[in-house]
């Protein structure tokens, strides 16, 4: 029985979890009232053209070392007391 208990507690969070996101992103549709026999059409002029993208290739490399490292600052510690855990 006790060697459920944890998995049981994990499994009930994640799913709390889940539902608790659920409910904050859901929005409900708007309610029309009346007939809609046309469609209406808005459009929306910018004062100012927008930049064309500068991003170059490879830009992301910075972002994927440092989530390396981040995996790796969490993964080493388990990994050296893994042996110490086992013992118990």
């Amino acid at each position: 029985m006790r060697k459920f208990v944890r998995p049981t507690i994990t499994v009930a969070i994640s799913l709390l979890l889940a539902f608790f996101s659920a409910t904050l992103t859901y929005s409900a549709p708007i309610p029309l009232r009346g007939k809609f026999s046309s469609a209406a059409m808005f459009l929306q002029i910018t004062p100012t053209p927008q930049q064309n993208d500068v991003s170059e290739i490879g830009s992301t490399d910075g972002i994927v070392i440092l989530g390396g490292v981040i995996a790796f600052i969490i993964v080493l510690p388990i990994l050296l007391r893994r042996k110490s855990w086992t013992q118990d």
